[in-house]
């Protein structure tokens, strides 16, 4: 008996994208104090230099457990296998930074508020662990070709699934969540050593309505 019920596994805490936030802004500090403009008269210049140097900024990732079924037919359908796998799989997900611009920010010098408009997030390719892949086969006698090739469809079925499963309208509220936390802690600690003191960073994705 098989258990045929998707597992998804939320990320853990402590997560990469957390910790990658204040590591991100302190090199976009290092970067402002070492390229970036003497004076204050530029908060968006002052902003793009902390997020040049990161030309895809992952910031969330997601753990799911594709359970696929390939099947394998011989000798004129004589000998027929099936193989049902359940392969973990790990799902990155990322911005573009190399196509932010100054007509993606937005300085208000009365309120001390900067707007950005990211585009639009990506989750990247599955990567399948199949060393902690379970196998179940089912065959009076599967031969060595008829396990590799079973085991070729199963793999290319698990990434297929998880890519659809990647694309989940929940999951991508929350990488977008994620995205906006690191961005916003990426963009005001900079400006707040840079001297512009404290200041309001809202994000907001393309297709989103800006922030009243």
């Amino acid at each position: 008996m098989v258990d045929r019920r998707l597992t998804l596994s939320p990320p853990r805490r402590g997560a990469p994208w957390l910790a990658l936030a204040g590591a991100v802004a302190l090199a976009g500090w290092l970067g402002w104090k070492a390229y970036g403009p003497r004076n204050l008269g530029d908060p968006i210049a002052t902003s793009l230099v902390a997020l040049e140097k990161q030309d895809k900024l992952t910031v969330f990732a997601v753990q799911l457990s594709p359970v696929v079924a390939a099947d394998d037919a011989r000798l004129f359908g004589m000998l027929k296998s099936r193989q049902v796998a359940v392969i973990p799989a790990r799902v990155d997900y990322s911005i573009d930074m190399a196509a932010m611009g100054r007509d993606r920010m937005k300085w208000d010098a009365a309120t001390k508020r900067l707007d950005v408009t990211l585009p639009p997030i990506r989750p990247g390719k599955p990567n399948l662990d199949e060393g902690r892949a379970q196998y179940l086969r089912e065959g009076v006698w599967i031969t060595g070709d008829a396990q590799a090739k079973l085991t070729r469809d199963n793999t290319l079925l698990a990434e297929q699934q998880a890519a659809q499963q990647a694309a989940n309208p929940v999951l991508l509220d929350l990488a977008r969540n994620a995205a906006k936390d690191a961005v916003r802690q990426n963009l005001a600690i900079p400006l707040q050593v840079a001297g512009y003191g404290e200041v309001t960073v809202t994000v907001r994705f393309d297709g989103e309505k800006p922030t009243p």
